[in-house]
């Protein structure tokens, strides 16, 4: 199975898969667009905490094969978590219906969090290429660190559309205890032993 995720075809498809099955049933009216926003929204929370999650798994747990052949292919799960993002927006707009409508709830916290996610979610997309790497050099890196504030924007949208911590926190604490070890790890790591 392994061999064949390892193209990238097979492995895009696999993660298009949940949005193939989704967007069919709702093209065949059997889910509502208000229904569609649930569903998109967690698998672009869910693929950009593996995203950002295999770095600290790799800090803490050392090489291993299978987080190896992840960590290769984390530009795309990247751009998958944001082509989910685009969709729950899409499928946002068309529930919403006018423009009146959103302009009306703009402000609201679970709302602007969600576009202000979105718009730091863009660049990281944009530029999640090799052309991108070798131009921004770098910068690059840079760039994709608006991944961490765009995850806890993502986290206080959730909370708040749902006025529900339970969801979120299921899924945004492991993600923060693996950040929280790797960062108090990594200076116990570079401290010298002292002699005897």
């Amino acid at each position: 199975m392994r061999t064949i995720l390892n193209k990238k075809p097979p492995f895009w498809a696999l993660l298009a898969l949940p949005a193939i099955l989704l967007v069919t049933r709702w093209w065949q009216g059997r889910i509502d667009s208000m229904d569609m926003l649930h569903p998109t929204g967690e698998w672009a929370a869910r693929l950009m905490i593996v995203a950002i999650a295999l770095s600290p798994l790799l800090s803490i747990l050392g090489p291993r094969a299978w987080l190896n052949w992840l960590v290769v292919r984390r530009r795309a799960i990247g751009v998958a978590a944001f082509a989910y993002a685009l969709l729950h927006l899409i499928f946002y707009l068309i529930d919403m219906g006018n423009l009146d409508d959103i302009l009306a709830e703009w402000l609201a916290p679970g709302i602007w969090t969600g576009w202000a996610a979105f718009a730091l979610m863009l660049p990281l997309a944009v530029t999640s290429n090799d052309a991108s790497m070798r131009r921004l050099k770098a910068g690059w890196k840079r760039v994709q660190r608006l991944v961490y504030p765009a995850a806890m924007l993502t986290l206080l949208h959730w909370i708040w559309v749902h006025n529900s911590l339970s969801g979120a926190l299921a899924h945004f604490v492991p993600l923060g205890l693996l950040l929280l070890v790797r960062f108090v790890r990594k200076p116990l790591s570079q401290m010298k032993p002292q002699g005897v």
